[in-house]
């Protein structure tokens, strides 16, 4: 049965905390309380509507982290439009594809980006030429729980880019979840420099953020030495990054000037954790942990105390109150303890499905269940533990070899910045274990092939280790294996001279 949303959340919390700030721009000050949220909100669909956008029409958005995409985001719910925020960090061919593939009605351009949005092939407004329209009154308009609200689409690290279709239901159940099982509250303020075209930046922490009736800090783009002073600043609470920031925030000489002293907890998300991160938060006194999701769930799927995170480094915890997960083995035995299985997810925040790709949708769900495509494992405790992707996993010589693991290792060297654990083909082992890896100091070759020796099994250590003064990252942040294993996919071919090996 389809059930219809008498007004949204957002308009029920406004009632309910009109006078609380809701929404803080980092970049200039400026405040939102909810009501004041809410009436943007309000106002922008009714400009939606005189821009002619009416019930199922998607609009994008180009646009840094701002408050344009909270009201985008409630506005298109309002008046039964679809949400479709562009990737910045994209090329202007990749913006146009999205464009063509969701036949986006209108672009509509912050004014970082009026410059390049020339070479979009779609209508476009900037937000001075939306703010000239008139607020249309709302046409009679029914908002079911099941309608699409928004189409985030994926990093496209295995070709184009999907649109993942998240319905009100998606994004309203992931809120309550993450609100329930992590203990959000309207005394919680976080700092969002995630930027908000990712699912992470979005619907982490942001949105059920705003349904607690926390508050919610706007970062436009990272900065270390900003954000320490805006976590600082604003008092903030509970924050989100990825390893990649972490390490710049730790590196930063204004890190060891701040305890943090309102932070209760650091999250970090979207890629796995080195280690070390944990041991250097600790040693501050502050509490760190780790979590896993995926734009097609969620984002978020899993709980850990912070209080526990510490002795069971790596692991995102158990699953939350409102979804469920499983490890499969071969899509048909479910994984034993310690066994490495693949991550199936179920629950009401589990995406609709991909916009236009049938097949590619059916290949995701499986009798209710998301495939992740992930893998990880369950200890004796019942925590589970991210391990790799399915299509990351090195079979060198017949043994099975998590990149994770190795990667993990070459971290603990206090030589090493960032490393990247890849399989290329090779004629002997059918995979060569490689690994690329950013330094922050001098080292070498042999010194990290030692220290490897010690640690792990001897298939397991990479047979050639290359130097580079950053890691390649995708255009969200995640190191870009893809590419790294096609500029790499001859370094063993039998014509290739350079055959050394170490084990």
């Amino acid at each position: 049965m389809e059930v219809e949303m008498n007004g949204s959340w957002l308009q029920k919390r406004s009632q309910h905390s009109p006078y609380k700030i809701a929404v803080i721009d980092g970049e200039t000050g400026e405040r939102w309380n909810y009501k004041q949220l809410f009436d943007r909100s309000r106002e922008m669909a009714g400009r939606l509507l005189s821009a002619g956008i009416g019930p199922g029409d998607r609009v994008a958005l180009l646009s840094p982290n701002h408050i344009v995409y909270f009201e985008l985001l409630f506005a298109c719910v309002d008046i039964g439009a679809i949400f479709v925020p562009l990737n910045w960090r994209l090329a202007e061919n990749e913006w146009n594809y999205i464009v063509r593939d969701c036949k986006a009605k209108c672009v509509i351009v912050h004014d970082d980006y009026l410059e390049e949005a020339k070479q979009l092939k779609c209508q476009v407004f900037s937000l001075d030429e939306l703010a000239t329209k008139e607020i249309q009154k709302k046409v009679s308009h029914s908002t079911r729980i099941n309608d699409a609200a928004a189409i985030i689409y994926t990093g496209g690290t295995t070709g184009h880019p999907k649109g993942v279709i998240l319905t009100n239901e998606n994004i309203t159940c992931n809120a309550i979840n993450t609100i329930v099982s992590w203990g959000l509250h309207g005394e919680d303020t976080t700092l969002t420099c995630l930027p908000m075209f990712h699912t992470g930046g979005l619907n982490a922490l942001s949105t059920p953020l705003l349904m607690a009736g926390g508050t919610v800090v706007l970062m436009r783009s990272f900065d270390a030495e900003k954000a320490i002073k805006l976590l600082d600043l604003y008092k903030c609470t509970i924050a989100l990054m990825v390893p990649t920031m972490y390490s710049m925030l730790i590196e930063h000489p204004h890190f060891q000037g701040t305890d943090f002293p309102t932070m209760k907890t650091f999250l970090s998300g979207g890629a796995p954790c080195p280690l070390e991160i944990y041991e250097i938060f600790y040693q501050k006194g502050k509490l760190f942990k780790e979590g896993y999701g995926l734009t097609e769930a969620g984002p978020n799927n899993f709980y850990i105390d912070p209080f526990e995170a510490y002795g069971k480094k790596g692991s995102v915890g158990k699953a939350m109150l409102f979804n469920e997960v499983k490890l499969m083995v071969n899509d048909s035995l479910e994984a034993m303890e310690e066994e490495v299985g693949e991550i199936y997810i179920r629950g009401s925040h589990v995406f609709s499905e991909y916009w236009g790709k049938e097949e590619e949708t059916k290949k995701a769900k499986h009798d209710g269940w998301l495939r992740t495509g992930d893998l990880g494992r369950r200890d004796e405790d019942g925590y589970f533990y991210i391990v790799g992707r399915t299509k990351e996993m090195i079979i060198s010589g017949g043994e099975n070899i998590y990149p994770l693991e190795v990667e993990q290792i070459l971290c603990q060297h206090e030589a090493v910045k960032e490393a990247c654990v890849i399989g290329v083909p090779h004629p002997v082992w059918g995979e060569a274990v490689i690994a690329i890896v950013s330094s922050k100091r001098q080292t070498s070759e042999r010194e990290l092939l030692t220290f490897c020796k010690t640690r792990i099994g001897v298939y397991k250590i990479p047979k050639k280790i290359v130097f580079v003064p950053e890691v390649p990252k995708t255009a969200v942040g995640k190191m870009d294996k893809k590419n790294l294993q096609n500029s790499f996919s001859k370094l063993y071919d039998y014509n290739n001279k350079n055959k050394e090996e170490h084990v």
